[in-house]
This record gives C-alpha cells, sequence and structure tokens, in this order.
C-alpha cells in the first residue's frame, strides 16, 4: 500500500532540492527499517536550524562524503517525527507541509501540533 499524508490522501513531494526522504525519493514515506520515523515535512527555519544542531542534529553543514549540502532556512526536508516534537516542546518548531507529511508521523505527533504549525500559503510542490 502507498503511503498517505496526514488527510488519508496521496502523499506529496516534500522536496527534490535537496532530495530529502528516508529513500531519499523526496518523500516522507516510511517503512519499518525506517527507526527514526522521518515523516514530516517542514520548512527548515534558522531558530530551527540551531535548535537542532543543539541537540546533536547538525542539518546545516554541508557532508559532501555523504552527498549531503545541507539544510539552509526555507528549505524542506523530511524531519523525524521525534525531533519535531521536540522543537515544538522547546519553542523551535518549523512550519509543516501538511500534504507531504506522513500519516505515520500522528503516531508521536497529535494532528492538533501540527495543524498549529501547518504552512498557510500554498507551497509549490518540487
Amino acid at each position: 500500500m502507498a503511503d498517505v499524508n496526514v488527510f488519508g490522501q496521496p502523499i506529496i513531494t516534500c522536496s527534490n532540492e535537496p532530495l530529502t526522504g528516508f529513500f531519499r525519493d523526496g518523500c516522507c514515506n516510511t517503512d519499518d527499517s525506517d527507526v527514526g520515523s522521518h515523516t514530516v515535512c517542514v520548512v527548515a527555519t534558522e531558530d530551527f536550524l540551531k535548535f537542532s544542531a543543539l541537540v546533536g542534529n547538525d542539518l546545516s553543514t554541508p557532508r559532501p562524503e555523504f552527498g549531503f549540502s545541507g539544510i539552509k532556512p526555507g528549505d524542506k526536508w523530511c524531519l523525524c517525527a521525534a525531533r519535531f516534537l521536540q522543537a515544538f516542546q522547546n519553542d523551535a518548531a518549523p512550519k509543516v507541509l501538511l500534504e507531504a507529511t506522513n500519516e505515520k508521523a500522528l503516531e508521536i505527533v497529535p494532528m492538533d501540533i501540527l495543524l498549529q504549525f501547518a504552512l498557510k500559503e500554498t507551497v509549490k510542490n518540487d
């Protein structure tokens, strides 16, 4: 069965530039091998990136040996659901593209929290 978003609809692409997703397919698809649940499509902010680095997950620094150019503010990224919840609990949560957020995220992050951070404007689907 194909992954669906938090609305039970087909999941849309989160980002192809930078290429994201546990499977590096541009989508927040997941399966049992994704122990981090990379299921929340966020739009990175400076505050979030600083917070993430402070708690041990530096997403900003390029890692060319892994083909990773680093995340910049404004980039979309499939984030671990627990990291999103942690950012929320520390007032550093970024905006969320709900149509690209996997329904599996709801096992960790309540829908009412995701809705608080939902993008209000239309976002171009890469």
